[in-house]
């Protein structure tokens, strides 16, 4: 039996970015906007998202795909290269 790693509390934006498959620079607009909560840490302020910062914003963004569902708001549907 393997001892399994705990969690991590804290990722970096690239490990975000990794866990969403988008680029860095996209969740660095996604804290701009307010949509991911992320800290500042240190004198040279590096980002931090909270993992369940993270779970949080996956549920919402799950809840708002399925509200897009039901009012047949299904515009981009299939594009993912765009989001990318």
């Amino acid at each position: 039996m393997t001892e399994e790693q705990p969690k991590r509390r804290f990722l970096t934006i690239e490990q975000v970015a990794d866990e969403l498959n988008v680029k860095a620079t996209q969740v660095r607009v996604l804290i701009k906007t307010g949509e991911l909560r992320g800290i500042q840490i240190g004198a040279r302020g590096v980002w931090r998202i909270g993992a369940q910062d993270l779970e949080d914003y996956i549920t919402e963004a799950y809840r708002r795909t399925e509200e897009r569902i039901a009012v047949g708001d299904l515009e981009g549907a299939g594009s993912e290269a765009e989001e990318a």
